[in-house]
């Protein structure tokens, strides 16, 4: 063991906002560096993953997980390097992935910590496609969208961490593919770089409705609902028979103050046999390496492509956050804590 003294920055949890966060909301605390005790190592947060479900996680409500306490350190995916083990199977200098919240330093050793392999990739896809992100898409899109050569996908919030690569893996599979995302810059990427057959602007088009039946001519399949709201209400409409609605996020109603009315499903979907599903990507844990193997493949053989949107500064995870939740962000967000060049 190395040992490591010294304090160090984390970000708490201040104050429970009723709609939008504010940065007053959080707060930038100094703490001393922690001991760790046998199992366990002391890991640098290199890079901190930022994902809408965190808003959940700062509302006291019942959910899949529990609530962020106040004044405990905000959760959240991390990428880091051992500074410090007491751990058989992880030494100083490795590369590390886990759940250890918006801080410089945390302790792990348990389970859900893995090591990553720095030559395989860049080592923040650990918290973008080859991680929670690339798995979510991944197991949403094969396991509860089951899609088949020649149906039509549409994925809403197409640029962002999940929806980038929920679309090129259904073009790998032979669909055709229609994403939905806001502004110019951001449709062009996903038609020009990520290939999808087509993408909607919807915040330029007057009738969603209208520009989908243009681009899904013969209907849609499947969804992969990353938005929810009226984006979602719209694709519905359109929806084919034996559809597939994989319900993955509804990043649009996140800052509710109060929850909206649900949306009245078409009565088709009776008779269309819709089905409509909702998942949470621990549900399918035993496919992560499967699913890392294949993705990681297609990564390397360039067949899958990723964007990042990287900000240095913890001091700065509570506005890019409440950045992501506005829809500000372009393609998976993360904050750089530590330079990378300390773990070389």
């Amino acid at each position: 063991m190395t040992s490591v003294s010294g304090t160090y920055r984390r970000i708490v949890l201040k104050s429970r906002p009723p709609g939008e966060p504010s940065e007053s909301d959080f707060a930038l605390k100094e703490v001393p560096i922690p001991e760790i005790g046998p199992g366990q190592v002391l890991v640098r947060v290199l890079y901190l993953s930022l994902d809408p479900y965190m808003r959940g996680r700062m509302r006291d409500v019942a959910s899949y997980a529990p609530p962020v306490g106040l004044g405990e350190v905000m959760t959240g995916g991390t990428v880091g390097q051992v500074v410090a083990s007491n751990h058989p199977g992880l030494q100083v200098g490795d590369i590390v992935e886990d759940r250890l919240g918006w801080q410089e330093y945390g302790v792990g050793g348990g389970a859900s910590m893995r090591k990553i392999d720095p030559s395989l990739a860049p080592i923040s896809t650990a918290n973008g496609i080859l991680g929670m992100p690339g798995m979510t898409a991944y197991c949403g899109l094969f396991e509860v969208g089951m899609p088949k050569v020649g149906e039509t996908v549409v994925v809403s919030a197409a640029s962002g961490a999940v929806g980038q690569v929920v679309g090129q893996l259904a073009r790998l599979a032979g669909c055709r593919v229609v994403g939905i995302a806001g502004g110019p810059t951001k449709c062009d990427f996903v038609r020009d770089e990520l290939g999808f057959d087509a993408c909607i602007d919807y915040k330029a088009v007057v009738d969603l409705g209208a520009a989908l039946e243009s681009a899904c001519p013969d209907g849609i399949d499947v969804y992969f609902d990353n938005v929810g709201g009226p984006i979602s209400d719209a694709v519905m409409l359109q929806l084919n028979m034996w559809a597939r609605i994989v319900l993955c996020g509804a990043i649009s109603q996140y800052n509710a103050a109060e929850p909206e009315m649900a949306p009245r499903l078409p009565a088709f979907f009776v008779g269309r046999k819709v089905t409509m599903r909702g998942f949470i990507v621990s549900d399918f844990a035993p496919k992560y390496e499967p699913a890392r193997r294949i993705m990681g493949k297609l990564v390397r053989e360039g067949q899958l492509k990723y964007r990042e949107d990287i900000i240095d500064g913890l001091e700065n995870a509570p506005r890019a956050f409440i950045g992501l939740l506005r829809g500000e962000n372009f393609g998976k967000l993360q904050i750089r804590v530590s330079p990378e060049a300390s773990y070389v």
